[in-house]
């Protein structure tokens, strides 16, 4: 990994770790994306709701494969449906992002967009799926848990 690359990275996730007193949760996630086609990991938090059902819920992510890695900074917001009865919430949501790509050739910080769709239990494993636009990888199939 290049110097530069990983001098990003190792801010990141100081930053994504010292998380404000007023963060109500963080979690962890792993998946699959298409265009790159990678595998990845990271990290997020999730704030208290800023209004009624609506919650800021960055992420960092980092994927490995298709001859690239790519650090994601996603800066997303998350729209809670409650599900009546059910252990179950919806979210949709999204938002901008920073990439990062690093290849043999070259690095490049490339603008991207994010829409997500997702579901959670109250026990805190939660599913994802995103669509990317503009630089950021087309589509994002994530699994991960949400720790309160």
């Amino acid at each position: 990994m290049k110097r530069p690359l990983l001098f990003a990275t190792l801010v990141a996730c100081l930053m994504f770790f010292a998380t404000p007193a007023y963060a109500q949760s963080f979690g962890v996630r792993a998946g699959a994306s298409a265009n790159p086609d990678q595998f990845f990991f990271g990290g997020h938090y999730e704030t208290k709701p800023l209004v009624e059902h609506l919650t800021f819920r960055p992420n960092i992510e980092v994927g490995f494969g298709d001859d690239v890695t790519l650090v994601a900074f996603n800066i997303e917001f998350a729209y809670w449906i409650d599900l009546k009865n059910k252990p179950w919430k919806v979210y949709l949501g999204g938002g901008p992002a920073a990439n990062l790509y690093d290849s043999d050739s070259e690095t490049d910080l490339q603008g991207g967009f994010n829409l997500m769709v997702g579901a959670q239990h109250r026990g805190g494993l939660f599913g994802e799926f995103k669509v990317g636009l503009i630089d950021s990888p087309d589509v994002k199939f994530t699994v991960g848990y949400a720790f309160k």
